[in-house]
């Protein structure tokens, strides 16, 4: 029994501090912990669900309309099976690396583990190296992606300002996350942030339906290979929230369990975007190929106005990294820390402000970063890590039979590299980057509010509007404009 119990620490890991068994707790206590320290499986969906999906909701439609109905459900639900099986990989590889360093009584008690280290612990420095350049980059441009479409969102509820200066504003606001500790302390937001995404999804499925399909609306897409897989590799990145999965699994009592989770949280994302998307998509059809964000088409409301996307998932694990880099990850000090993590927050808000291209954006970070973050990398590193029989016999965590065992998991991960590397980061790559590259020859950087309807001015003015919403590469629709 000893024996079993020892094994069972091992394996479950070393976040005991946070517990209080057989201690009194004071009132303050108690609400502390009900408010800021969340290690359970219900935290970490809420967490998993509201990273997931964000502010990526919002450009699904316009997803849609690239990509045409059926390919547009179609590539939510295959994107959402493949996340999930990515997200099981990397939950494999977590619980291997750490059952390996607690045997050696390494300690995690102020350390949260991430991606790269665990890359580093099972496969060597290059592999470490490699993987901390993707996601870095990738948590980087998330980052930006989240401030984008914030400012984006608030220009619709106040467009006194136009999106440069809200981007200049909530950039502010969103430096407060650096006194967030870590994933353990983020129960109140992530269950904000579910929320709001839920509520936001079902306002735009209600919204949509109540206003109708506008008159002559048009449902083209696909019309253009560009087109169409700019907006597959954006439903690619809509399911590819796993640059957080670490930190999450980390901050859960018992990280075996994170794996139903993560499907559990895929399956309701799909209950939020599935209906919101083609709701939008029916009501105002090819108008959404230039309009990005879906809040652009709809009227102005007081209920449109109460949605609102959550930002902080995305730059907490690069908080984490810094502080590692400059010796600061594990002081008790959170002041110390919050300080130490303000530079972070500057390149984050200085690319916001420079491609503020909300929409494709996301597409060209799916291809690019997301391909190989989310479903290569960890795809190959499970079959590096247990390609030697006793690796795969000594294994903490067996495959399920239902998949066919280590045959069935070599299969499936081969498929996912193969998939991805020439769909969606080679045909994606290129639709994305050329949509892109289409973005800033038509507006410039820096551009003070991407896709903004003109102002209303006399018509001798009106060719002088350069900053009206550029077509889609390749694309010869009119422009429209709420």
């Amino acid at each position: 029994m000893a024996s079993d119990k020892a094994v069972e620490t091992v394996i479950v890991g070393n976040y005991v501090e946070m517990e209080t068994e057989g201690k009194p707790k004071s009132v303050k206590n108690k609400l502390s912990n009900f408010f800021w320290h969340g290690g359970s499986a219900y935290d970490a969906w809420f967490s998993c669900a509201s990273n997931q999906v964000a502010q990526v909701l919002l450009t699904l439609p316009y997803s849609f309309s690239q990509l045409g109905m059926l390919s547009g459900v179609l590539f939510q639900l295959f994107y959402g099976l493949l996340g999930s099986w990515t997200a099981y990989l990397i939950s494999v590889l977590y619980v291997e690396y750490r059952t390996r360093k607690e045997r050696e009584k390494v300690d995690f008690r102020n350390h949260v583990i991430q991606w790269f280290e665990v890359l580093d612990g099972l496969l060597g420095k290059h592999w470490r190296n490699v993987g901390l350049a993707f996601n870095c980059t990738f948590l980087l441009f998330g980052s930006v992606i989240q401030l984008i479409a914030c400012a984006s969102n608030i220009y619709y509820i106040n467009d006194n300002l136009d999106k440069r200066t809200w981007t200049y504003i909530f950039g502010a606001c969103c430096a407060t996350t650096v006194f967030i500790p870590s994933f353990h302390n983020y129960r109140i937001w992530s269950f904000l942030g579910l929320v709001m995404t839920t509520y936001t999804a079902w306002y735009l499925t209600i919204a949509s339906y109540l206003h109708g399909q506008v008159e002559g609306v048009k449902h083209s897409g696909p019309t253009k290979l560009v087109l169409y897989f700019t907006g597959a590799t954006n439903i690619l990145y809509t399911f590819g929230g796993h640059a957080v999965t670490v930190e999450i699994m980390h901050a859960m009592w018992k990280p075996q369990k994170f794996k139903a989770i993560y499907l559990f949280a895929t399956l309701y994302v799909l209950t939020l975007t599935l209906p919101s998307a083609t709701a939008v998509y029916w009501a105002f059809g090819d108008l959404l190929l230039n309009h990005s964000n879906a809040f652009s088409l709809l009227p102005k409301s007081p209920f449109r106005d109460m949605a609102f996307i959550t930002f902080g998932f995305a730059c907490t694990p690069l908080y984490f990294v810094w502080e590692k880099a400059i010796g600061m990850h594990e002081c008790k000090s959170l002041c110390k820390r919050a300080a130490a993590r303000l530079p972070v927050v500057i390149p984050i808000w200085f690319l916001a402000i420079i491609f503020p291209f909300f929409g494709p954006i996301n597409s060209t970070v799916g291809s690019l970063l997301v391909s190989f973050t989310v479903y290569i990398i960890p795809a190959l590193a499970h079959i590096f890590t247990f390609k030697s029989a006793s690796a795969r016999e000594n294994a903490v965590e067996q495959p399920p039979k239902f998949v066919g065992r280590w045959i069935g998991t070599y299969t499936i991960n081969v498929f996912v590299v193969v998939w991805v590397f020439v769909v969606g980061f080679g045909f994606g790559g290129w639709a994305s980057v050329t949509n892109f590259v289409h973005q800033i020859d038509t507006f410039g950087l820096f551009t003070k509010c991407f896709q903004c309807p003109p102002p209303t001015l006399p018509p001798s003015s009106a060719p002088h509007l350069l900053n009206a919403t550029a077509p889609t590469p390749l694309n010869h629709t009119h422009l429209h404009h709420p």
